[in-house]
């Protein structure tokens, strides 16, 4: 799974990092990228090799995934993309979120009764969001890119075109999502046969509609999306099916640049800067806290039940804190700096006690009157010059809403599930959230998506991973991993589990825990449920600075491929 590939040290300077650094290499001696499809991750490399930068690549690696895992990002959806530019040392996040349509409102997917109509926020027009994808893919290209948009765009273009075989995992996601997306014609004649049965694997799946949208999008630009004809078949397509839409939702949609989450983490391997996505993800806020209780514990002299129950417990804190406050930072306040701070973590590890486990509702309660899976997809990205991307991308659940835009080839998202429809009641996933994440017409939704940097004295890591609300535990095991002497290969492949404050359980993957911690954790009074499946696609890059080499790995429970410079790329097998 693995590549590693090294080369003559050529210079000694610094990091761009306020950290003290041991660190000898200047540039990277190759460019790496780990996406999670095989035809992504060339598109990405295609684009290196004709000039371009991390960010080209990343335009490239992003629309190449739209194509071929429909189920997981697209057009019709959004993302962030955490982005290090070499020569300024700046870290810019790429918030290319969704937003709620104008006429969107608080209790839209509420009955006559107060009750929440779960289907309302996840299936067809209602559920969509207005999409940030193409917003971002333009305003990278444009503003960090080395070469044009339609350069970039172009191995997606053929790929839409020409077509790919339809694995197993596209398969079962379809069947899963069937139903739905039976109920739309544009939809059930991309991704079903004449019986409504999804198309069997290996089969080739062309989509000359999308190729035509991402033609234009190269031609145009965000106009080419937000405005003129595709705008107006997206528009009527989700007002023909209920949906509420209008042509000014488009053309006011805007990427915006925030500030990272920035955190510190020290481990006897070293010290480490955290960077990572904030509001309108939580996924910064709560793996910065998480990693700010866990320092407080001598790791070293823990077993894995205790280092496990710590982790929890850690988890079972920060996750309730991302009920309580977390929320669209353009219509909420959020005490971001004392969630992150290091005193605040100290005193929730006051409450961790090491012979028990801590029921969620002893925590201070969540109250709803607060004021304030691989369903998804990620990539890493790193240049020969040290220039790095950390992306993850969505439509939500598997094929969005489940709704093509007839004549566009575009699957709508189902973000607006990622709001609180009825604060504290659980969303698709089980999370849930309070009054800071309710809807408002023009709000971003809260996120769970986490693409990370983490800096150390000699070696620098982009992960992250689509999961629904598992993606920041996910990435909080992968980080402890990293920083305490993993390589890109166990990043990637460490065993998964997961706690989320409520519901008040642990999950995880089956064959992560042995049997001894099993009954160790049960011991403390965990609640323990397996899930059937190993989850999450977790893509890593690494660039070793002491000892100049670059490591990739694409997780093993998928299907995506790692390569580093010419060397031929590693691909996972899960299906």
């Amino acid at each position: 799974m693995r590549r590693t590939l090294t080369l003559l040290l050529a210079a000694l300077v610094l990091p761009a990092t306020p950290l003290p650094a041991a660190a000898d290499s200047d540039t990277p001696p190759a460019a790496a990228i780990s996406s999670a499809h095989p035809a992504a991750t060339r598109a990405g490399m295609t684009v290196l090799e004709q000039g371009g930068n991390a960010f080209d690549a990343a335009v490239a690696v992003s629309a190449a995934l739209a194509v071929v895992e429909p189920q997981g990002s697209g057009l019709g959806g959004g993302g962030f993309w955490l982005l290090h530019e070499a020569d300024s040392g700046r870290d810019i996040m790429v918030d290319g979120r969704e937003k709620a349509p104008n006429a969107a409102s608080r209790d839209m997917y509420l009955d006559d009764s107060g009750e929440f109509i779960e289907d309302a926020s996840r299936d067809g027009a209602l559920a969509a969001g207005i999409p940030g994808e193409p917003a971002a893919l333009v305003h990278m290209a444009s503003k960090y890119g080395a070469l044009d948009l339609a350069t970039s765009l172009a191995p997606a273009i053929r790929l839409a075109r020409e077509g790919f075989p339809v694995g197993e995992h596209m398969h079962r996601l379809a069947e899963y999502r069937r139903d739905v997306l039976a109920r739309y014609p544009a939809s059930a004649a991309l991704i079903l046969d004449d019986d409504d049965q999804p198309l069997p694997v290996g089969t080739t799946l062309r989509q000359p509609d999308l190729a035509r949208t991402l033609e234009i999008l190269a031609r145009e630009g965000r106009a080419g999306f937000y405005d003129g004809d595709v705008a107006r078949r997206l528009v009527e397509a989700v007002q023909s099916a209920g949906g509420i839409w209008t042509r000014q939702d488009l053309a006011d949609y805007e990427v915006v640049e925030r500030e990272p989450i920035r955190g510190r983490y020290k481990t006897p391997q070293g010290r480490y800067e955290i960077v990572s996505a904030g509001p309108p993800s939580s996924g910064g806020p709560v793996l910065v806290e998480a990693l700010n209780i866990i320092e407080g514990f001598d790791w070293a002299g823990l077993d894995d039940v205790q280092r496990r129950h710590i982790t929890i417990e850690a988890m079972r804190r920060a996750y309730r804190d991302r009920a309580v406050y977390l929320g669209d930072p353009d219509f909420v306040d959020m005490p971001i700096a004392r969630l992150t701070d290091k005193r605040y973590a100290a005193g929730l590890r006051v409450g961790i006690r090491r012979d028990r486990a801590t029921r969620s509702n002893e925590l201070a309660r969540v109250t709803a009157d607060h004021a304030n899976g691989r369903h998804t997809t990620h990539f890493s990205v790193i240049d020969a010059e040290g220039n790095r991307v950390a992306a993850t991308l969505s439509v939500n659940f598997p094929f969005g809403s489940g709704m093509v835009a007839a004549g566009t080839g575009v699957f709508l998202n189902d973000e607006m599930d990622d709001f609180a429809a009825k604060p504290l009641t659980p969303n698709g996933y089980g999370l849930v959230s309070s009054e800071a994440n309710a809807i408002a017409p023009g709000k971003r939704p809260l996120s769970s998506m986490t693409p990370t940097f983490v800096v150390g004295d000699d070696r620098t890591l982009a992960l992250g991973t689509p999961g629904g609300s598992r993606i920041i535990s996910m990435v909080l095991l992968g980080v402890l991993d990293f920083t305490h002497g993993g390589d890109a290969e166990s990043v990637v492949s460490t065993p998964r589990y997961h706690h989320q404050y409520l519901p008040d359980a642990v999950e995880y993957e089956t064959g992560a825990l042995s049997a001894d911690t099993i009954d160790g954790l049960e011991a403390l009074g965990h609640r323990l449920k397996r899930v059937d499946r190993r989850y999450g696609d977790m893509h890593a890059v690494i660039w070793d600075r002491v000892d100049d080499r670059v490591d990739a790995a694409a997780d093993p429970r998928g299907i995506g491929c790692a390569a580093i410079g010419q060397e031929s790329p590693v691909c996972a097998s899960a299906d």
